[in-house]
């Protein structure tokens, strides 16, 4: 643990790239890029440039021209996105192009530009062709990142498409809740970078089963502004409530859905399939989070349902699968049905299942439902290439792509230097990408407390340039790790994108006031852009309560006063503006501070208990 911190704060040395003002290309660089016949610089990188004389001047006369209703919705984002990245306000008009005008052009006959292909072209006026209204949202990605290095763009013309149709990252907001913010900053990067799909696992609020709502879950309005804005941005954000195992955020609180084994040991984590009213409560949270995502898939997870055991503890696995399907039905069958199941009850909603691989080691005799997509992380016995043979749709998850808090980081330096692709699953390189839809980075939080959501970020933003770089095109456009870097640095953020580091009060002593509670503290910025809080007993943290992933995730603890330490995160504050003060809310549980009748400071999620406002006095 201490050699991970370690690590982590190293990091943070490399934390002012969040906020990194890029420099401008000149115009000098511009040209000897022109005359060499080299692409502009984006990220993924153009496999396809024709350089020409002369270039494009993106300046106060700009307009955006679009005519049909898809090219003004192309439009409109981009002239939103336009403004937020400093480059004024430019209007969307229908008509005729002139000099310096950005034209929006749908053309459902550009057939070999395929679903999310685009031509972006550059002379006397610039225009982004698609033909799908995708198509022409990416060719705006690129325009965006080409106007991020200067008002200046060379004249030429690209024709760019992705070599793999799923380009994703997948988060796990499971246990530790990630705040909203970081989420929407990660949809706005992954849209800038042309990755279109963000499998999010995480618990909703439900209202059928309030028994289930323990912290740490989203509202479902939360959901709505995620997803909205998922949709604006070409986004698909697909959910995930994992199961049959990983169950215990969701059946805790319900032991009569819990599996017991042969001791009679109820197992909070596992769902028992075998009873109709697990599947029935199942599928009830999958109608319930229809009412609030709208993606055409969803992943049921279906890993590690016995993580730590084995089925022969479980006899009535094999008795349900015998019942079902016969003497030579082995325990593996009767998970294989739960997920048959969920596949077919997904299919009558209109939705694609997708599962992890792990399940899946050869010993069932019951196939898994055809057209079944698997995400394949973990080297087990049925290989990726026996998934594709036997009708399955292939995501390449690998465990090599992971970012774990507290654990394991992907090493992108490394399979940039080989040149790695979607073709290499964990146990095996394929030689051709047929079956293979593409592939994802994977944020874990095995120890919530192991980083905060700022120190993700910094290791974050390579790591999902280069899933960008190896779906979307060539895994390899640079010589150099170092030179293909540059091409982020060189880009910078997406419009629109917030800096989760930028304090909105000045470093300081300040005496804490809220009606029934008053504190002293000296108000200290840590490295990852959080604050301590030190008073003259120690520094404020949360410790007590009930530890889920190592963290301290029950409502209603008390905050406490301790030593301080530099690297603990449960010491770091999110100062949150709001009227009249600020509210305070710890970086890592993501509750906040509110005081109780008999005067004690507690955290609570902000919809159970009002958080407190504090008025800030500096001393």
């Amino acid at each position: 643990m201490g050699e991970f911190r370690n690590r982590a704060l190293r990091l943070l040395g490399a934390a002012a790239a969040l906020t990194l003002l890029v420099a401008p290309t000149s115009a000098a660089a511009q040209e000897e890029q022109r005359q060499e016949g080299r692409a502009p610089v984006t990220v993924p990188a153009l496999a396809d440039w024709s350089a020409e004389s002369g270039g494009y001047l993106f300046g106060r006369g700009t307009r955006l021209v679009a005519d049909t209703p898809a090219e003004h919705r192309v439009a409109d984002t981009l002239a939103d996105d336009l403004r937020a990245a400093g480059h004024g306000t430019v209007p969307v008009v229908p008509g005729r192009a002139r000099t310096g005008d950005i034209v929006i052009d749908v053309q459902a006959s550009r057939t070999a530009l395929g679903a999310e292909g685009y031509e972006l072209r550059a002379g006397r006026r610039l225009s982004v062709t698609g033909a799908t209204e995708t198509g022409a949202f990416y060719g705006t990605r690129t325009l965006l990142q080409l106007l991020a290095q200067g008002d200046r763009i060379p004249a030429g013309r690209t024709v760019d498409a992705p070599r793999y149709r799923e380009r994703g990252v997948g988060v796990c907001a499971c246990y530790v809740h990630i705040t909203l913010p970081w989420l929407e900053n990660l949809v706005r990067e992954m849209a800038y970078h042309k990755l279109n799909q963000l499998l999010v696992e995480l618990k909703v609020k439900s209202d059928a089963h309030p028994e289930a709502d323990t912290w740490g879950y989203y509202t479902k309005d939360e959901i709505r502004r995620l997803v909205a804005l998922g949709d604006r941005y070409h986004v698909e954000i697909i959910p995930e409530i994992n199961s049959p195992g990983h169950m215990d955020p969701w059946i805790e609180n319900r032991p009569d859905l819990q599996l017991t084994d042969s001791d009679g040991n109820k197992q909070p984590a596992r769902l028992d399939v075998t009873q109709q009213k697990a599947f029935d409560y199942y599928t009830g949270l999958m109608d319930e989070y229809a009412q609030v995502f709208t993606a055409k898939s969803w992943h049921m997870g279906a890993d590690e349902y016995m993580l730590g055991s084995d089925y022969s503890k479980y006899p009535q696995m094999l008795q349900y699968a015998r019942d079902k399907y016969g003497s030579s039905a082995t325990p593996q069958d009767a998970y294989v049905d739960f997920v048959n199941r969920v596949q077919a009850y997904a299919a009558s909603k209109g939705r694609k299942l997708r599962i992890w691989n792990d399940g899946l080691t050869g010993a069932n005799t019951v196939p898994v439902a055809a057209g079944t997509t698997v995400e394949h992380w973990l080297n087990v016995a049925v290989k990726p290439s026996r998934l594709i043979a036997q009708g399955h749709p292939l995501m390449n998850a690998a465990y090599s792509l992971y970012l774990v808090r507290g654990g394991f980081h992907s090493d992108t330096r490394s399979l940039y230097d080989q040149s790695w692709d979607p073709r290499g699953f964990e146990g095996e390189k394929l030689a051709s990408g047929k079956g293979v839809t593409g592939a994802k980075i994977s944020l874990w939080p095995d120890n919530g407390r192991g980083e905060t959501e700022n120190e993700v970020a910094v290791e974050l933003w390579p790591a999902l340039r280069h899933i960008a770089q190896a779906t979307w095109g060539d895994p390899h456009p640079d010589a150099t790790y170092a030179e293909f870097t540059a091409r982020g640095t060189a880009v910078g953020h997406a419009p629109g994108w917030r800096d989760p580091t930028r304090l909105p009060v000045p470093e300081g002593a300040y005496t804490f006031t809220t009606g029934g509670a008053s504190f002293k503290a000296d108000l200290t910025r840590t490295a990852d852009g959080y604050v301590s809080l030190r008073t003259a007993d120690g520094c404020l943290e949360i410790s007590r309560g009930r530890l889920t992933l190592n963290v301290p995730l029950q409502p209603g603890v008390e905050v406490d006063r301790a030593a301080c330490d530099a690297t603990d995160t449960l010491q770091r504050w999110q100062p949150e503006p709001t009227a009249g003060g600020f509210r305070l809310v710890n970086a890592i549980t993501q509750m906040a501070l509110s005081v109780t009748d008999d005067g004690r400071t507690v955290q609570y999620p902000p919809d159970q208990r009002t958080p407190a406002v504090w008025h800030l006095t500096a001393d």
